[in-house]
């Protein structure tokens, strides 16, 4: 199963705590075929139904980045949680290669 996400390059000097409140999740994309990582961000909707619909480190995400003209595919890597409100706190997003390696 493929899911498809879209996220948006974060903007420099933009703090999480502001995120948060305006709807949008941090996250990170690093791996293969990326020199350095990308901060990004997500919209907390988009996340909540990525998680329902891709298992960590199994499923294939294909993962849109406009700003940085980047579209590829990717592993979830990790979720963090907020420690008691249950509620996504950043998305780690690994880059995989078109052969599939990890």
């Amino acid at each position: 199963m493929e899911v498809t996400v879209e996220c948006q390059k974060r903007p420099l000097g933009s703090k999480t705590k502001a995120l948060r409140r305006e709807g949008l999740i941090p996250a990170v994309l690093y791996g293969h075929q990326l020199t350095e990582s990308v901060s990004l961000t997500i919209d907390i909707k988009e996340a909540q139904q990525l998680l329902k619909n891709a298992s960590t480190n199994k499923t294939v995400i294909d993962l849109k980045v406009p700003e940085i003209s980047w579209n590829g595919k990717t592993l979830l890597r990790e979720v963090q949680y907020h420690p008691y409100k249950s509620e996504i706190y950043h998305l780690s997003f690994f880059s995989i290669s078109d052969r599939g390696d990890t």
